[in-house]
């Protein structure tokens, strides 16, 4: 028998949690689209922190006063997923996340950047208020100074070669020339769509050179000077105050499992050998070993664009191919389109070979597909993989599809960036999916796509092995750069990336295996009854959320599917 009173206080509680969310972390509120009360995009101040964990714990208790056993299926995540995300903002600032924050590659300067790509200047008072929000970025970013400078002081250091790029990285930015910068885009996509705005575009290149480079400049010379004293040469998080709790945290948080680090190393290490031994029998079909194949790619420059425009070219006419296939595939897809653009040349070398920017909830601007401006980074061989991933069926029409699912609370359709596990094992199996799609048309392609899951096998690997054991970054580097098509150069980038974001990294290819068992759990249940395009459905439809939950609401599609077969 459903709990009427007690559905109707867990909707009352999901609505206050996003009031919450959008005042408290407005940012991924603004990139959803969805309105926020005032000009905060970053709120980084310590008295910004205290309040938020004061306003967690009054919200979480609230939360376990509700008893989930009357709920329904759907209405018990949430439940759930409210006490997750509640207890989370607690457990990560008794960590010290916000004394120790991302600083490679998702620093303040790679978010300001991806916030401005993503706004839309449709008249004159959003285009006044971009302006606004331009500075308060500013200030928040000398907030997260000071948050640095508290960490330091209580004795977290940082590697030196991340507090190196880091400083490069926002160096980089703040000596952009203003009107060129990312963060006056939106007047100039604006000028070219038609709206007036040449007094708020004025105002806003004033924000940018006087206030917003500036304090990009003086964050750049903290990570240089001051932080850099007493950096540490190793990687591990570990070696901070409180760095084995930390990393712990981050692990679970990251998973969305209680699988600790030496549990996931070993798992990391059945899935390398798993991987090559599947690129080992493509290998030997040519004659060749794993490790000569793998070489050969590497030399082969005809799997390397001529330029940035014509590796451009490429991947848009790979993604129209993908959307003739959706259909067959897919019974459910997104209303929302999506774009595919370089990244910039001087940002592409301390960024993956692709990434996916999300479109807001709103329609106001497309997904983009970003694509590395450096040809070298992105060989044709994982052109297929890569697409797949980023784009259509995975991250942006996983996201878009979200968004648009209305009978969920709007923490749950905008938060997908929180469930990595979910978000990136959904891309991950999109990955394999393409196989049966007949997207890899040579042998090429179908090893380039083990190397792309290989690669996030040694992500288990090698971010346990850098935090958890203590690898150096030779080490770290040594161990890719045997197993990967990659360059020396790109694989390092990497590799700092993990040293810097701990346990960002592991959600992948734990969520991928987790896909992939419910995948055949519903097929050895539901037999000829079972239908790809409903199984996605039903994967997509659940919401970005916990590994466990994702089990017992796809467990609930299978159990209705076989009752109705």
């Amino acid at each position: 028998m459903r709990d009427d009173a007690a559905t109707s206080r867990l909707a009352d509680l999901a609505e206050r949690y996003w009031d919450f969310e959008r005042e408290e972390t407005p940012f991924g509120a603004i990139l959803a689209g969805q309105p926020v009360a005032g000009d905060a995009v970053l709120r980084e101040s310590a008295a910004d922190h205290e309040r938020r964990i004061v306003r967690a714990r009054l919200l979480l208790a609230q939360v376990l006063g509700i008893s989930g056993e009357d709920l329904a299926s759907q209405d018990r995540a949430t439940l759930k997923l409210l006490e997750r995300e509640l207890t989370a903002v607690i457990d990560l600032h008794a960590a010290d996340l916000h004394l120790r924050p991302w600083l490679l590659p998702g620093g303040p300067e790679f978010n300001i950047a991806f916030f401005a790509n993503s706004t839309v200047l449709s008249d004159a008072g959003a285009a006044h208020r971009y302006v606004r929000r331009l500075a308060s970025l500013a200030a928040a970013v000398d907030d997260l100074a000071d948050n640095l400078r508290a960490g330091h002081a209580k004795g977290i250091r940082f590697p030196a070669v991340v507090l190196k790029a880091a400083a490069a990285s926002a160096a980089a930015a703040a000596a952009a020339d203003p009107a060129q910068s990312a963060y006056h885009g939106p007047f100039v996509r604006a000028a070219a769509s038609g709206p007036s705005l040449e007094a708020a575009a004025a105002e806003g290149l004033r924000v940018i050179k006087d206030r917003l480079l500036p304090a990009l400049g003086r964050y750049a010379a903290l990570l240089a000077g001051p932080l850099s004293q007493g950096a540490r040469e190793n990687l591990s998080c570990v070696d901070a105050p409180g760095g084995a709790n930390f990393y712990r945290t981050m692990v679970r948080y990251f998973t969305t499992t209680d699988q600790g680090p030496d549990e996931i190393h070993q798992l990391g290490l059945a899935e390398v050998a798993r991987i090559e031994k599947a690129l080992a029998e493509i290998a030997a079909a040519s004659g060749q070993s794993v490790s000569d194949y793998r070489a050969a790619l590497v030399a082969d420059r005809s799997f390397i664009s001529p330029s940035s425009d014509a590796l451009l070219d490429s991947i848009r006419a790979l993604c129209k191919r993908i959307d003739g296939l959706i259909p067959t595939w897919f019974g459910r897809v997104p209303r929302a389109t999506y774009g595919v653009a370089a990244i910039p040349a001087a940002s592409s070398s301390a960024l993956p070979p692709a990434y996916a920017q999300p479109g807001p909830a709103d329609g106001s601007a497309p997904g983009m597909f970003w694509v590395s401006g450096l040809p070298d980074k992105c060989p044709s061989f994982m052109h297929p993989a890569l697409a797949v991933h980023e784009a259509w069926p995975g991250h942006l029409m996983h996201i878009a599809l979200l968004q648009e699912l209305d009978t969920l609370p709007a923490f749950r359709r905008y938060g997908a960036v929180k469930y990595t596990a979910c978000i990136e094992g959904w891309a991950l199996y999109c990955e394999g999916l393409a196989d049966e799609m007949g997207l890899y048309a040579s042998p090429a392609e179908q090893f380039g796509r083990l190397q792309m899951e290989l690669w996030r096998a040694l992500r288990l690997v090698v971010d346990t092995g850098i935090h958890w054991y203590d690898w150096s970054r030779e080490t770290a580097i040594d161990y890719m750069d045997s197993r990967l098509a990659l360059s020396r150069d790109t694989i390092a980038a990497e590799v700092d990336r993990y040293a810097a974001m701990p346990g960002q990294a592991l959600g992948y290819q734990v969520g991928n295996l987790k896909m992939r068992a419910l995948r055949a759990r519903a097929e050895q249940e539901l037999g000829d009854a079972f239908r790809h395009r409903d199984f996605h459905e039903a994967v997509m439809t659940a919401g970005a959320v916990t590994l466990p939950l994702l089990d017992d609401l796809v467990q609930d599609w299978i159990d209705q599917s076989r009752a109705a077969a």
